[in-house]
C-alpha cells in the first residue's frame, strides 16, 4: 500500500499521533487534518486550541502537512442538536456514536475522498479485516481500550476506506512508541467526555440550552423526598448528585434513580442497587444498523452490551417489528438506559447495534 494517500484525523492526543507515525513508517503518503467541531473561540472551556498546538507539533516532527477543517455547522445540526433533542425527551444519548457516524466517518471521509485520498485514518482502538469482499469490524488487541462500541454505525463503504493503525497495539506500547519517536505529547492525558463540555459542570452547561423544569424526587411508593432540577439531568442507576441523603424514617443507604415519570415530571428513586426497576432481561432497540448492511437471519444468538464499559452478555435477538429489534438476555441486566446503544458481537467481531428505546424492568 506504499504511496497510497492517507489523510489522518489528528486530535492532538497520543493515539492519533502514533497512528500518523505508523502510517509514515509504512510508506503511505500522509497528510493530516484537525477537525474543528465546536466554536472554541467563544468557549474558554474547550481544549481545542491546545489540542491544535499539540497536533501541529506532532506533524512538524513527522514532517507531514496539517490543515484545519471546520465542521462546526455539521456538528451543531447532526450531533449537538440530536443530543439536546434526546435529553429533552428524557433519554440519555451517546453523542460520541453520532459524532463518529456523522462527522468522522461521513463529513471527514467525504472531505478526504474529495481531496484525492485513498483512505482516512483515525486513532481509534479497533481493527478492520477484509474477507471475500466484505469488511469486518473487529475489537482492538487492547480490550481495555477497545472502541468498537462507538463505531457500530460504520458501513461497508466507510470500513473499506478507513485505517486504524494502532488497533493491534496496547496503550502502553502506543505511549512507548511516541516517546521513542520524540513526540511531545507521549505523556498527554487521555481526553474523556465530550470536547465542548470540557471541565465545566454538565448540568449548568445543558441548562444554558434547555429549559430545565424542576419537579419532585419520589420513592417507588410516591413519598416525596426532595426536588430535582429537571429529569433530563439524571440517568438510570445514577447515585451521585441527588441531594436526598439523611431522610427521616428512611434507612441509611444510597439512593439510585430507578425510573422517570415524564408525565408527572417526577424522578423515582430507590435504595437498593439491584432494585427490580433497575433490572431488565429484555430491551427494544430502534435505528438498528448492521455492519454487513443486511440484517442477520433471526432469531440470532450472540453477545451484546448496553454500555461501553460492560462485558458482553449472552442474548437472543428477534424481530419485534420491521424497524425494531427485541433482545432477550440470558441474565438480568442493570440500568438498561433508553437513548444509549446496544451493540452486538460474535466473538471479536462487532455485528452492529441500535438505540435502546425501552427496557422491560422486572417488577
Amino acid at each position: 500500500m506504499a504511496g497510497k494517500k492517507v489523510i489522518i484525523g489528528m486530535s492532538g492526543g497520543v493515539d492519533s499521533a502514533v497512528s500518523a507515525l505508523q502510517l509514515v513508517e509504512q510508506g503511505y503518503d500522509v497528510s493530516a487534518i484537525f477537525m474543528q467541531n465546536w466554536d472554541h473561540k467563544n468557549d474558554p472551556n474547550c481544549s481545542a486550541a491546545q489540542d491544535l498546538t499539540d497536533a501541529r507539533a506532532v506533524c512538524d516532527k513527522l514532517k507531514i502537512p496539517l490543515t484545519t477543517v471546520n465542521f462546526t455547522e455539521q456538528y451543531w445540526h447532526k450531533v449537538f442538536q440530536y443530543m439536546l433533542d434526546e435529553y429533552s425527551a428524557g433519554r440519555t444519548p451517546n453523542p460520541d456514536i453520532i459524532c463518529n457516524q456523522e462527522i468522522k466517518f461521513k463529513a471527514f471521509l467525504q472531505h478526504a475522498l474529495a481531496s484525492g485520498a485513498h483512505y482516512i485514518a483515525t486513532g481509534h482502538y479497533a481493527q478492520i479485516r477484509e474477507e471475500n469482499g466484505k469488511w469486518h469490524l473487529l475489537k482492538a488487541v487492547d480490550l481495555a481500550k477497545d472502541q468498537t462500541y462507538f463505531l457500530y454505525t460504520l458501513g461497508q463503504e466507510a470500513l473499506s476506506k478507513t485505517l486504524f493503525p494502532i488497533g493491534h497495539l496496547k496503550k502502553n506500547e502506543v505511549r512507548l512508541l511516541a516517546q521513542k519517536a520524540g513526540l511531545s505529547n507521549y505523556h498527554k492525558k487521555d481526553s474523556t467526555g465530550i470536547c465542548f463540555i470540557g471541565e465545566r459542570n454538565f448540568r449548568k452547561f445543558l441548562g444554558e440550552y434547555l429549559l430545565s423544569k424542576p419537579g419532585e424526587i419520589v420513592t417507588t411508593k410516591n413519598v416525596v423526598l426532595g426536588k430535582h432540577q429537571g429529569v433530563m439531568f439524571y440517568t438510570l442507576g445514577q447515585r451521585q448528585g441527588l441531594g436526598i441523603g439523611g431522610q427521616k424514617q428512611q434507612q441509611e443507604a444510597p439512593w439510585y434513580v430507578v425510573a422517570k415519570n415524564l408525565e408527572k415530571n417526577q424522578l423515582i428513586v430507590a435504595q437498593k442497587h439491584d432494585h427490580p426497576l433497575l433490572l431488565s432481561q429484555h430491551c427494544i432497540s430502534e435505528k438498528n444498523h448492521w455492519i454487513q448492511e443486511n440484517a442477520p437471519t433471526l432469531p440470532l444468538m450472540c453477545w451484546a452490551k448496553t454500555r461501553y464499559r460492560q462485558t458482553e452478555q449472552k442474548c437472543t435477538i428477534t424481530n419485534f417489528s420491521h424497524d425494531h429489534f427485541y433482545t432477550s438476555f440470558q441474565t438480568n441486566q442493570w440500568a438498561v438506559t433508553p437513548g444509549q446503544a446496544i451493540v452486538y458481537y460474535a466473538g471479536d467481531e462487532c455485528l452492529g447495534g441500535g438505540t435502546i428505546v425501552s427496557a422491560n424492568a422486572n417488577h
